[in-house]
Protein backbone atom coordinates (compact mmCIF):
# COMPACT_ATOMS: atom_id res chain seq x y z
CA UNK A 1 0.00 0.00 0.00
CA UNK A 2 1.60 3.46 -0.68
CA UNK A 3 2.10 5.79 1.67
CA UNK A 4 0.12 8.65 2.42
CA UNK A 5 0.84 12.25 3.88
CA UNK A 6 -1.81 13.17 5.70
CA UNK A 7 -0.57 16.99 7.18
CA UNK A 8 -1.71 20.44 6.09
CA UNK A 9 0.11 22.55 4.01
CA UNK A 10 -1.26 25.94 5.23
CA UNK A 11 -1.43 24.67 9.34
CA UNK A 12 1.16 27.13 11.35
CA UNK A 13 2.18 26.77 14.62
CA UNK A 14 0.26 28.15 17.46
CA UNK A 15 0.71 31.64 18.90
CA UNK A 16 3.02 31.41 21.38
CA UNK A 17 1.94 31.66 25.18
CA UNK A 18 3.92 34.45 25.93
CA UNK A 19 2.69 36.28 23.18
CA UNK A 20 -0.51 35.26 23.45
CA UNK A 21 -0.47 37.25 27.14
CA UNK A 22 0.86 40.19 25.47
CA UNK A 23 -2.02 40.37 23.57
CA UNK A 24 -4.04 40.25 25.72
CA UNK A 25 -2.38 42.87 27.80
CA UNK A 26 -2.97 44.97 25.19
CA UNK A 27 -6.95 44.17 24.72
CA UNK A 28 -7.52 44.17 28.75
CA UNK A 29 -5.88 48.16 28.66
CA UNK A 30 -7.60 49.11 24.91
CA UNK A 31 -4.69 51.53 23.80
CA UNK A 32 -4.52 49.25 20.36
CA UNK A 33 -3.53 52.36 18.03
CA UNK A 34 0.22 52.73 18.25
CA UNK A 35 -0.37 56.39 19.54
CA UNK A 36 -2.50 56.00 21.72
CA UNK A 37 -0.09 55.66 24.76
CA UNK A 38 -0.07 56.79 28.35
CA UNK A 39 2.73 59.37 29.21
CA UNK A 40 5.72 57.89 29.35
CA UNK A 41 4.89 55.04 28.00
CA UNK A 42 6.75 54.02 24.36
CA UNK A 43 3.79 51.38 23.38
CA UNK A 44 4.41 47.99 21.40
CA UNK A 45 4.88 49.25 18.33
CA UNK A 46 7.61 51.64 19.09
CA UNK A 47 9.35 48.84 21.20
CA UNK A 48 9.34 46.43 18.11
CA UNK A 49 10.66 49.03 15.80
CA UNK A 50 13.70 49.48 17.96
CA UNK A 51 13.72 45.64 18.69
CA UNK A 52 13.65 44.58 14.65
CA UNK A 53 16.76 47.64 13.91
CA UNK A 54 18.93 45.81 16.59
CA UNK A 55 18.41 42.48 15.03
CA UNK A 56 18.95 43.60 11.52
CA UNK A 57 21.86 46.10 12.31
CA UNK A 58 19.90 48.79 10.66
CA UNK A 59 19.56 52.69 11.74
CA UNK A 60 16.16 52.90 11.43
CA UNK A 61 13.18 50.60 11.29
CA UNK A 62 9.34 51.37 10.63
CA UNK A 63 6.60 48.63 11.35
CA UNK A 64 4.16 48.91 8.95
CA UNK A 65 0.30 47.55 7.71
CA UNK A 66 1.82 44.73 4.92
CA UNK A 67 4.65 43.82 3.36
CA UNK A 68 3.37 44.88 0.63
CA UNK A 69 2.56 48.47 2.18
CA UNK A 70 6.54 48.55 3.38
CA UNK A 71 7.48 47.99 -0.70
CA UNK A 72 5.39 50.98 -1.90
CA UNK A 73 6.66 53.13 1.39
CA UNK A 74 10.15 52.53 0.57
CA UNK A 75 9.07 53.15 -2.90
CA UNK A 76 7.48 56.50 -2.96
CA UNK A 77 10.02 57.67 -0.18
CA UNK A 78 12.52 56.78 -2.62
CA UNK A 79 10.52 59.03 -5.05
CA UNK A 80 9.58 56.99 -7.87
CA UNK A 81 6.63 58.53 -9.14
CA UNK A 82 3.97 57.89 -12.26
CA UNK A 83 5.43 56.34 -15.72
CA UNK A 84 9.09 56.29 -13.44
CA UNK A 85 10.44 52.67 -14.93
CA UNK A 86 11.61 50.18 -11.71
CA UNK A 87 13.71 47.03 -12.36
CA UNK A 88 12.59 43.63 -10.88
CA UNK A 89 12.75 40.20 -10.96
CA UNK A 90 10.57 38.55 -13.59
CA UNK A 91 10.38 35.23 -10.61
CA UNK A 92 8.40 37.02 -8.02
CA UNK A 93 4.96 37.11 -6.19
CA UNK A 94 2.35 39.80 -7.44
CA UNK A 95 2.77 42.25 -4.43
CA UNK A 96 6.22 43.49 -5.74
CA UNK A 97 4.43 44.20 -9.22
CA UNK A 98 1.61 45.46 -7.39
CA UNK A 99 3.92 47.75 -5.21
CA UNK A 100 5.57 49.71 -8.34
CA UNK A 101 2.08 50.41 -9.56
CA UNK A 102 0.68 51.53 -6.65
CA UNK A 103 3.01 54.29 -7.15
CA UNK A 104 2.43 54.60 -10.86
CA UNK A 105 5.54 53.18 -11.92
CA UNK A 106 6.38 50.82 -14.90
CA UNK A 107 8.09 47.39 -14.07
CA UNK A 108 10.90 46.59 -16.29
CA UNK A 109 10.91 42.61 -15.49
CA UNK A 110 14.59 40.99 -15.23
CA UNK A 111 15.25 37.36 -15.84
CA UNK A 112 15.77 34.32 -13.35
CA UNK A 113 18.43 31.74 -13.47
CA UNK A 114 18.28 28.46 -12.32
CA UNK A 115 19.36 29.11 -9.38
CA UNK A 116 16.13 31.14 -9.15
CA UNK A 117 17.86 34.72 -8.93
CA UNK A 118 17.86 37.87 -10.92
CA UNK A 119 20.10 37.45 -13.75
CA UNK A 120 23.16 39.50 -12.98
CA UNK A 121 23.98 39.41 -16.61
CA UNK A 122 20.46 40.63 -17.71
CA UNK A 123 20.52 43.61 -15.06
CA UNK A 124 23.50 44.70 -16.01
CA UNK A 125 22.00 45.66 -19.65
CA UNK A 126 19.09 46.68 -18.04
CA UNK A 127 20.79 49.27 -15.31
CA UNK A 128 20.72 52.07 -18.02
CA UNK A 129 16.53 51.78 -18.59
CA UNK A 130 16.27 52.34 -14.20
CA UNK A 131 17.01 54.68 -11.59
CA UNK A 132 15.49 52.05 -9.17
CA UNK A 133 15.82 48.15 -8.45
CA UNK A 134 13.09 46.56 -6.62
CA UNK A 135 15.13 43.19 -6.26
CA UNK A 136 12.89 40.55 -4.24
CA UNK A 137 14.67 37.50 -2.74
CA UNK A 138 12.19 35.45 -4.03
CA UNK A 139 11.28 32.25 -2.15
CA UNK A 140 14.40 33.22 -0.08
CA UNK A 141 17.09 32.57 -2.74
CA UNK A 142 19.79 35.40 -2.41
CA UNK A 143 21.89 36.25 -5.48
CA UNK A 144 25.78 37.39 -5.47
CA UNK A 145 24.58 40.63 -3.56
CA UNK A 146 28.16 41.75 -4.05
CA UNK A 147 28.31 41.30 -7.56
CA UNK A 148 24.70 43.02 -7.69
CA UNK A 149 25.80 45.88 -5.67
CA UNK A 150 29.23 46.57 -7.02
CA UNK A 151 26.70 46.71 -10.80
CA UNK A 152 24.11 49.10 -9.34
CA UNK A 153 26.78 51.71 -7.19
CA UNK A 154 28.27 51.41 -10.85
CA UNK A 155 25.14 52.45 -12.24
CA UNK A 156 23.52 54.71 -9.69
CA UNK A 157 20.72 52.32 -9.60
CA UNK A 158 19.38 52.40 -5.82
CA UNK A 159 18.66 48.99 -4.14
CA UNK A 160 15.35 48.02 -2.75
CA UNK A 161 14.90 44.56 -1.41
CA UNK A 162 11.98 42.75 -0.85
CA UNK A 163 12.78 40.46 1.79
CA UNK A 164 9.59 38.56 2.65
CA UNK A 165 11.31 35.54 2.44
CA UNK A 166 14.32 36.32 3.58
CA UNK A 167 14.02 37.48 7.76
CA UNK A 168 17.09 35.90 9.04
CA UNK A 169 19.16 35.20 6.08
CA UNK A 170 22.11 36.75 4.83
CA UNK A 171 24.69 37.21 2.39
CA UNK A 172 28.49 36.53 3.10
CA UNK A 173 27.59 37.62 6.85
CA UNK A 174 25.49 40.67 5.74
CA UNK A 175 21.80 40.35 6.84
CA UNK A 176 19.45 40.24 3.73
CA UNK A 177 17.85 43.97 3.76
CA UNK A 178 20.93 45.40 4.35
CA UNK A 179 22.76 46.04 1.41
CA UNK A 180 20.91 48.65 -0.59
CA UNK A 181 18.85 51.84 0.38
CA UNK A 182 16.19 50.09 2.16
CA UNK A 183 14.73 46.79 3.38
CA UNK A 184 11.26 45.05 3.08
CA UNK A 185 9.74 42.52 5.59
CA UNK A 186 6.52 40.80 5.83
CA UNK A 187 4.79 39.41 8.86
CA UNK A 188 2.01 37.98 7.01
CA UNK A 189 0.84 34.32 8.40
CA UNK A 190 3.18 32.44 5.81
CA UNK A 191 6.40 34.41 6.53
CA UNK A 192 9.08 33.67 9.31
CA UNK A 193 7.15 35.61 12.10
CA UNK A 194 3.14 35.99 12.08
CA UNK A 195 0.71 38.82 12.78
CA UNK A 196 -1.63 37.64 10.13
CA UNK A 197 -0.53 40.60 7.97
CA UNK A 198 2.03 43.59 8.72
CA UNK A 199 5.87 44.50 7.61
CA UNK A 200 8.76 46.13 8.39
CA UNK A 201 10.96 49.14 6.52
CA UNK A 202 14.13 49.22 7.33
CA UNK A 203 17.33 51.65 6.51
CA UNK A 204 20.48 53.90 7.13
CA UNK A 205 18.71 56.93 5.32
CA UNK A 206 17.58 59.81 7.53
CA UNK A 207 15.50 61.05 4.42
CA UNK A 208 13.70 58.14 3.29
CA UNK A 209 13.11 56.77 7.12
CA UNK A 210 11.58 60.48 7.83
CA UNK A 211 9.50 60.37 4.61
CA UNK A 212 8.09 56.52 5.09
CA UNK A 213 7.16 57.07 9.10
CA UNK A 214 5.39 60.62 7.44
CA UNK A 215 3.99 58.14 4.51
CA UNK A 216 2.70 55.44 7.04
CA UNK A 217 0.34 58.18 8.92
CA UNK A 218 2.14 59.30 11.78
CA UNK A 219 0.74 62.87 11.60
CA UNK A 220 3.03 64.87 13.26
CA UNK A 221 3.34 61.93 16.05
CA UNK A 222 7.08 61.23 14.79
CA UNK A 223 9.21 62.03 18.03
CA UNK A 224 6.88 58.87 18.96
CA UNK A 225 9.20 56.46 16.98
CA UNK A 226 12.09 54.79 19.11
CA UNK A 227 14.18 53.88 15.74
CA UNK A 228 13.56 57.43 13.78
CA UNK A 229 15.78 60.35 12.93
CA UNK A 230 15.89 62.88 14.55
CA UNK A 231 13.22 65.56 14.85
CA UNK A 232 15.22 67.89 12.27
CA UNK A 233 14.84 65.74 9.70
CA UNK A 234 11.11 65.10 9.98
CA UNK A 235 11.57 69.52 9.55
CA UNK A 236 12.47 69.09 6.52
CA UNK A 237 10.04 66.16 4.68
CA UNK A 238 6.43 66.51 6.54
CA UNK A 239 5.00 69.47 4.63
CA UNK A 240 5.43 67.74 1.65
CA UNK A 241 5.27 64.21 2.41
CA UNK A 242 1.70 62.98 1.88
CA UNK A 243 -0.18 60.81 5.01
CA UNK A 244 -0.76 57.18 3.01
CA UNK A 245 -1.83 55.69 6.21
CA UNK A 246 -0.73 52.38 7.04
CA UNK A 247 0.23 52.10 10.42
CA UNK A 248 0.99 48.81 12.60
CA UNK A 249 -1.16 48.43 15.68
CA UNK A 250 -0.11 47.81 19.16
CA UNK A 251 -1.96 44.11 19.16
CA UNK A 252 -0.15 42.98 15.91
CA UNK A 253 3.24 44.79 17.96
CA UNK A 254 2.77 42.51 20.68
CA UNK A 255 2.74 39.62 19.31
CA UNK A 256 5.75 39.65 17.11
CA UNK A 257 7.77 40.84 19.92
CA UNK A 258 8.05 37.36 21.69
CA UNK A 259 8.38 36.27 17.80
CA UNK A 260 11.23 38.01 17.02
CA UNK A 261 13.27 36.72 20.34
CA UNK A 262 12.44 32.51 18.74
CA UNK A 263 13.79 34.13 15.26
CA UNK A 264 17.21 31.92 14.99
CA UNK A 265 15.67 29.22 16.24
CA UNK A 266 12.60 29.09 14.05
CA UNK A 267 15.41 29.74 11.59
CA UNK A 268 17.52 26.56 12.54
CA UNK A 269 13.95 24.11 12.53
CA UNK A 270 12.84 25.23 9.00
CA UNK A 271 16.73 24.67 7.43
CA UNK A 272 16.50 21.27 9.41
CA UNK A 273 13.33 20.32 7.20
CA UNK A 274 14.82 21.80 4.03
CA UNK A 275 17.84 19.69 4.49
CA UNK A 276 15.94 16.11 4.68
CA UNK A 277 13.58 16.91 1.73
CA UNK A 278 16.55 18.58 -0.27
CA UNK A 279 18.33 15.29 0.28
CA UNK A 280 15.49 12.56 -0.17
CA UNK A 281 14.58 14.62 -4.18
CA UNK A 282 18.52 14.43 -4.83
CA UNK A 283 19.04 12.47 -7.68
CA UNK A 284 15.14 11.68 -8.62
CA UNK A 285 15.69 11.32 -12.41
CA UNK A 286 14.72 14.14 -14.50
CA UNK A 287 14.13 16.45 -11.19
CA UNK A 288 16.83 19.43 -10.55
CA UNK A 289 17.64 20.86 -7.21
CA UNK A 290 18.50 23.97 -6.56
CA UNK A 291 21.64 25.00 -5.60
CA UNK A 292 22.93 27.08 -2.41
CA UNK A 293 26.31 29.25 -2.64
CA UNK A 294 28.30 29.08 0.28
CA UNK A 295 27.87 32.50 1.03
CA UNK A 296 24.65 31.91 1.58
CA UNK A 297 22.74 31.61 4.91
CA UNK A 298 19.57 30.47 4.09
CA UNK A 299 15.76 30.22 5.81
CA UNK A 300 14.36 26.97 4.10
CA UNK A 301 10.58 27.86 5.03
CA UNK A 302 9.83 26.66 1.61
CA UNK A 303 11.63 24.25 -1.25
CA UNK A 304 11.82 24.45 -5.07
CA UNK A 305 13.01 22.79 -7.76
CA UNK A 306 12.65 21.99 -11.30
CA UNK A 307 11.33 19.50 -14.28
CA UNK A 308 13.24 21.10 -16.64
CA UNK A 309 11.92 21.25 -19.95
CA UNK A 310 9.17 18.61 -19.26
CA UNK A 311 5.90 19.04 -21.13
CA UNK A 312 3.03 20.35 -19.17
CA UNK A 313 0.77 17.30 -19.39
CA UNK A 314 3.41 15.61 -17.77
CA UNK A 315 4.63 18.18 -14.84
CA UNK A 316 0.54 18.65 -14.60
CA UNK A 317 0.76 14.43 -14.42
CA UNK A 318 3.61 14.85 -11.61
CA UNK A 319 1.37 17.28 -9.55
CA UNK A 320 -1.98 15.13 -9.69
CA UNK A 321 -0.04 12.39 -8.85
CA UNK A 322 1.68 14.05 -5.84
CA UNK A 323 -2.03 15.23 -4.74
CA UNK A 324 -3.42 12.45 -5.01
CA UNK A 325 -1.03 11.43 -1.67
CA UNK A 326 -1.10 14.43 0.01
CA UNK A 327 1.41 16.44 -1.02
CA UNK A 328 0.65 19.85 -2.33
CA UNK A 329 2.93 21.20 -4.63
CA UNK A 330 2.98 24.61 -6.72
CA UNK A 331 3.82 25.37 -9.88
CA UNK A 332 4.72 28.71 -11.49
CA UNK A 333 5.01 27.77 -15.36
CA UNK A 334 1.01 27.12 -15.13
CA UNK A 335 -0.88 29.35 -17.11
CA UNK A 336 -3.86 30.28 -15.25
CA UNK A 337 -3.16 32.17 -11.50
CA UNK A 338 -3.92 29.85 -8.52
CA UNK A 339 -3.61 31.20 -4.98
CA UNK A 340 -0.64 33.06 -4.37
CA UNK A 341 0.87 31.61 -7.15
CA UNK A 342 1.42 33.54 -10.49
CA UNK A 343 3.46 34.62 -13.28
CA UNK A 344 4.86 37.87 -14.79
CA UNK A 345 2.63 37.14 -18.02
CA UNK A 346 -0.75 37.27 -15.28
CA UNK A 347 0.05 40.61 -14.13
CA UNK A 348 -1.52 42.87 -17.10
CA UNK A 349 -1.51 46.13 -15.81
CA UNK A 350 1.75 45.73 -16.32
CA UNK A 351 3.73 45.40 -19.87
CA UNK A 352 4.87 42.17 -19.96
CA UNK A 353 8.40 42.23 -21.91
CA UNK A 354 9.98 38.90 -23.99
CA UNK A 355 12.20 36.27 -21.70
CA UNK A 356 12.34 33.35 -23.07
CA UNK A 357 15.13 32.00 -21.12
CA UNK A 358 13.01 32.41 -18.08
CA UNK A 359 10.09 31.43 -19.55
CA UNK A 360 11.54 28.42 -20.17
CA UNK A 361 12.59 28.24 -16.15
CA UNK A 362 9.30 29.07 -15.22
CA UNK A 363 7.59 26.58 -16.97
CA UNK A 364 9.38 23.68 -15.14
CA UNK A 365 9.13 25.40 -11.90
CA UNK A 366 7.89 23.85 -8.97
CA UNK A 367 7.54 25.05 -5.42
CA UNK A 368 6.27 23.56 -2.10
CA UNK A 369 5.88 25.27 1.81
CA UNK A 370 7.62 23.51 4.58
CA UNK A 371 5.62 24.55 7.53
CA UNK A 372 6.68 24.05 11.32
CA UNK A 373 3.65 21.89 11.73
CA UNK A 374 5.71 18.91 9.83
CA UNK A 375 8.24 16.88 11.67
CA UNK A 376 11.41 15.85 10.36
CA UNK A 377 9.79 12.44 9.71
CA UNK A 378 6.82 14.45 7.91
CA UNK A 379 9.49 15.75 5.63
CA UNK A 380 11.02 12.27 4.72
CA UNK A 381 7.90 11.23 3.94
CA UNK A 382 7.24 13.95 1.65
CA UNK A 383 10.40 13.83 -0.24
CA UNK A 384 9.68 9.79 -0.96
CA UNK A 385 6.53 10.90 -2.28
CA UNK A 386 8.03 13.42 -4.61
CA UNK A 387 10.95 11.36 -5.90
CA UNK A 388 8.67 8.23 -6.74
CA UNK A 389 5.98 10.13 -8.45
CA UNK A 390 8.48 11.97 -10.62
CA UNK A 391 10.27 9.01 -11.18
CA UNK A 392 6.91 7.26 -12.22
CA UNK A 393 5.99 10.01 -14.74
CA UNK A 394 9.80 10.28 -16.18
CA UNK A 395 9.81 6.63 -16.95
CA UNK A 396 6.05 6.91 -18.61
CA UNK A 397 8.00 9.53 -20.81
CA UNK A 398 10.82 7.27 -21.38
Amino acid sequence: MRDVFTGSFTQQEPIPEDAIEAAVAVLRHGRLHRYNTLPGEAGEVAELEREFAALTGARFALAIASGGHAISTALRAAGVGPADPVLTNVFTLAPVPGAIAAVGGVPVYVGVTEGLVIDLDDLAVKLPRAKVLLLSHMRGHLCDMDRLMALCDAAGVRVIEDCAHTMGAAWNGTPSGRHGLAGCFSTQTYKHVNSGEGGFLITDDEDLAARAIMLSGSYMLYDRHLAAPGAEVFEQVKYDTPNISGRMDNLRAAILRPQLRRLEAQCAAWNARYRVVEAGIAGTPGLATIPRPEQERYVGSSIQFLLPDWSEDDIAEVLHRCAARGVELKWFGEAEPRGFTSRYDSWRYAPAQRLPESDRILRGLIDMRLPLTFTLEDCALIARIIRAEVGAVWQARA
